[in-house]
């Protein structure tokens, strides 16, 4: 009876560091610089106030927080989206990642999320889809911006966007919800489940993540190739049903062949460029040449290894550099919050970006841009229209 006993007690112990796991990796592993609050200056503040602001990659929805709740770990949830005056926040939902994940080489032979979604006690059809954690992903966005009381609201359609920048003009104090994919490895090789991300409400697709994938190749992957035939109909898939199409971590041979394909603009969600941080995944000139031609806009993230740095300065270097070379018009905020990296901030902290590009000489017409008005004119552009 006491060896059932202690056998019991270490299997509680057990079950219970188990299920804590993902709350003690979420705290250690999306980190900041320094804590909030994040002083600005008085102009900063100001000019902050009256922007449309917009990220274009989160991945909040992998964790289990509470989006509706406000946390003292992690880079984001809705009260701090509200706090740091963010008007539209595009949610990315990650389904796979390989163990031992760098950013040289790594294969698709294993993966970390199925023991997170069972830690997190994700639905059990969760733990061997990928297709399936994409539209848990997806579930638990749509259920937050329902229960939000109006403060979170997701957008389908242009003319769900063009409703919410109206009523955001009377009352700013909400925040627009873009869902998107961290690759496309939940097709599990069937064309027939973009309809089934689409009608869950996805409208920016990641092609590849850490690991090359029927798609083609991924930046970190082994081959680093191009499309794939059945790539090539997926994408041809995309710009028919108007999913807005977003190279971060596509290899350069993917790049390559999705412009030569591309009929509508292109995004990189969250990167750096080589110009100010060399780097596998970070964009040549000649690529963000090539995304800006298509109207496309360039997301800089804030994490050492996309602009070589964790500051302010180096995430407004990257910025510049990328707006002298193809104009303000193509470029973006892409945090990449969440999505296990040291920030300099959580989103509460924006503002001292905001100093940091009025240090930097922009006007505020070009910081708007920067900030959110690009974003804004893509997706107005690019959203279904039903």
């Amino acid at each position: 009876m006491r060896k059932l006993l202690i056998l019991l007690v270490l299997v509680v112990i057990g079950l219970a560091v188990f299920f804590t796991l993902p709350s003690v990796l979420d705290r250690r592993m999306n980190s900041v610089e320094s804590p909030a609050p994040y002083p600005a200056s008085e102009a900063a503040n100001k000019l902050h106030e009256k922007l449309f602001i917009a990220d274009l990659h989160d991945d909040a929805l992998l964790w289990q927080r509470d989006l509706l709740e406000r946390h003292d770990f992690g880079h984001s949830d809705l009260p701090r989206l509200l706090e740091g005056k963010v008007a539209l926040q595009v949610f990315s939902t990650v389904t796979k990642t390989p163990r031992g994940i760098n950013y040289d080489r790594n294969d698709a032979d294993s993966d970390n999320i199925t023991v997170l979604a069972m830690a997190q006690r994700w639905p059990p059809r969760t733990w061997s889809s990928l297709l399936e954690r994409a539209l848990y992903q997806g579930e638990k966005l749509a259920a937050a911006a329902k229960g939000s009381d109006g403060k979170l609201v997701q957008v389908r359609t242009r003319a769900d966007l063009e409703t919410f920048i109206a009523a955001w003009k009377k009352d700013p104090n909400r925040v627009a919800a873009i869902l998107a994919t961290e690759g496309l490895h939940p097709l599990e090789g069937k064309i027939e489940n973009v309809d089934r991300l689409y009608d869950a409400g996805f409208r920016i697709t990641g092609l590849t993540h850490f690991f090359d994938n029927e798609i083609g190749g991924s930046a970190h992957g082994m081959e680093k190739g191009g499309l794939t035939r059945f790539g090539r109909r997926v994408v041809a898939h995309l710009e028919e049903k108007k999913m807005i199409i977003d190279l971060a971590h596509a290899s350069r041979a993917l790049i390559d062949d999705v412009l030569e394909m591309a009929e509508r603009p292109v995004l990189v969600s969250h990167g750096g460029v080589e110009g100010t941080c060399p780097g596998p995944r970070n964009l040549s000139d000649d690529h963000v040449r090539r995304i800006a031609a298509t109207g496309g806009v360039i997301g800089i993230g804030y994490w050492e290894t996309a602009v070589c740095d964790t500051s302010v300065k180096a995430i407004v270097k990257a910025i510049r550099y990328t707006s002298d070379l193809v104009g303000v018009d193509h470029v973006a905020l892409g945090s990449d919050f969440d999505g296990t990296i040291h920030a300099p901030f959580d989103t509460t902290g924006l503002p001292q970006l905001t100093q940091g590009l009025q240090e930097a000489g922009y006007s505020e017409g070009d910081i708007a841009k920067i900030m959110g008005g690009n974003v804004q004119r893509l997706l107005l552009a690019s959203l279904p229209t039903e």
